[in-house]
Parts: structure tokens; C-alpha cells; sequence
């Protein structure tokens, strides 16, 4: 077994796309080649290699606005878990974050919660991912009531909601060839490609009805499967309309930083 003290963190770069691509679709991950090439570009990512030197280990600093900042994509090769690699990258990010005085937000399953809960992260929200594996539309199906939104008007919604903003992922997820921003009247969302299904989110709605109402009208205009992360205690709803659950439950992590004046304690 390889010492994991002496093994060196890399910065990454467009030319990492196929070797980040290979570990999320390992891990069963619905990211595809243009979200990590977007991150390779746009994100600090940092790596890890084996004596090989193919990629094991990935973990994402995502800047957004108001010195908020999310980490992603922390990946792990099956035979190099359980050995520090994701704490590794994660101190990485979070040196990083903290030199850029960024709070620092994730998503977390509950296994990833015993690595990010002792570096400082606490809860915020719980969500699940749905999967719908087959919808089947037809023109006289389409919902006549789904229009184009705006995305001055959509990055206006997601500021918000979440207080922060999103502008530059939102503008390129939209801009790719297939995506939809959609708007019902009552409701707003982007429809994009993933790996292997069609995302619905973000979708952002007054009410849970409004929200059903849109995820409807989506589906009877979309072919093919789709997938969907929605806030736990509203996903009852969308398993009436075939919806079920993809993944495990997340939960929505914030870590607010050291206090001024300290530094974080490198784990190993």
C-alpha cells in the first residue's frame, strides 16, 4: 500500500477532462465530458495520481459571487478509498478558499458527511435525487403552457434563493446545445443533457403545486430519462408521477471558515 503522506496534489487542467470523466463515471456520477471541462476551466481542481500517473483523485473550488465558493467533484478511485485522499484535496480546497476569504458550501451523502463534518461543515438542507426512467412525449402531448425564460430572469430567481449567485455555471449549462430554460408562468427551470439522463433543475416554483405543475409539463415534453434533485421533504409528491429515488439522500453543508486570524489544521 502506497504511503498517502508522500503522494503529491496537482493543479488540473482542460487536458484532465477524459481522466475526471473515467472517476465520476465510476462512481455512477451523471456528469459528462462538458461539465468537467467547464470546471477544468473555470474551477480550481486539484488531483491526485498513481505511479501510472492516471488520475485517482479529484476534488473542485467553484468561485460564485459574495465570496461564496462550492467544492465538488471530490472523487475517489475504489482501490484508493479509505486512505485520506478525499481530506487531502478537501484541506486543499479549503486552503484555498480561505486565502480567497470564501465561505465554502457541498453536497454530501451521508458517507461523505464523516469526512466533511470534523473539517467543519454543518447541515443546511436535505435532498434526494429522483430518477424517471421513461418519459415518452408526443406533440399532442406537449404542454402548450412551457415557454422560453430568460436568463437574466432565471440567474435573478437562483440569486435569490440561494443569496449568492450562480451566473457563469448557469449561463454555460443553459448555452449548451439541447438545454432548455423553460418558464410555465408559475414557474422557472433549466433542462440539460447529463451522462446518461436529462436534468431537470434548477427549478425554482412559489409552491410545491406550481412545482409539480412544471415537472409535468416537462416531462410531457421531454423523451428519455430524467433525473432530479429536489428538497426531502418534497419528493412524496413526484414518486406519485413514477419519480424514484437514484441516489442516496445529501444533505447541503456550509462551513462558515476559522475564525480571522486562524488557520486550519492540515488532516492527514
Amino acid at each position: 500500500m502506497a504511503d498517502t503522506d508522500q503522494i503529491a496534489i496537482a493543479r488540473l487542467g482542460p487536458e484532465d477532462a477524459s481522466g475526471g470523466l473515467a472517476l465520476s463515471s465510476e462512481a455512477n456520477w451523471d456528469q459528462n465530458e462538458a461539465d468537467w471541462r467547464f470546471f477544468l476551466t473555470q474551477a480550481t481542481v486539484f488531483g491526485v495520481r498513481d505511479n501510472q500517473r492516471r488520475l485517482i483523485a479529484t476534488a473542485a473550488l467553484l468561485p460564485y459571487s459574495l465570496d461564496n465558493a462550492w467544492i465538488s467533484m471530490v472523487l475517489v478511485t475504489a482501490s484508493w478509498r479509505r486512505r485520506g485522499l478525499a481530506t487531502k484535496l478537501l484541506d486543499a480546497c479549503l486552503a484555498a478558499a480561505a486565502n480567497q476569504g470564501l465561505t465554502t458550501w457541498l453536497d454530501a451523502t451521508p458517507a461523505g458527511a464523516t469526512v466533511y463534518g470534523p473539517l467543519g461543515f454543518t447541515p443546511t438542507l436535505q435532498l434526494r435525487r429522483l430518477r424517471l426512467d421513461h418519459a415518452i412525449s408526443t406533440k399532442a402531448e406537449a404542454s402548450p403552457s412551457l415557454s422560453f425564460c430568460n436568463l437574466e430572469k432565471f440567474t435573478a430567481r437562483d440569486r435569490l434563493t440561494l443569496g449568492f449567485g450562480r451566473d457563469i455555471l448557469l449561463t454555460e449549462l443553459s448555452k449548451r446545445p439541447r438545454s432548455r430554460l423553460l418558464s410555465n408562468g408559475d414557474a422557472v427551470a433549466l433542462v440539460r443533457d447529463g451522462r446518461t439522463a436529462r436534468h431537470i433543475g434548477p427549478l425554482f416554483a412559489d409552491s410545491p403545486d406550481s412545482a409539480l405543475a412544471m415537472v409535468k409539463e416537462i416531462v410531457w415534453s421531454e423523451t428519455g430519462p430524467l433525473l432530479i434533485d429536489a428538497v426531502h421533504e418534497q419528493t412524496e409528491f413526484l414518486r406519485h408521477d413514477g419519480f424514484r429515488s437514484a441516489a442516496l439522500d445529501r444533505r447541503r453543508h456550509r462551513d462558515p471558515g476559522p475564525p480571522a486570524g486562524a488557520q486550519r489544521r492540515s488532516r492527514a
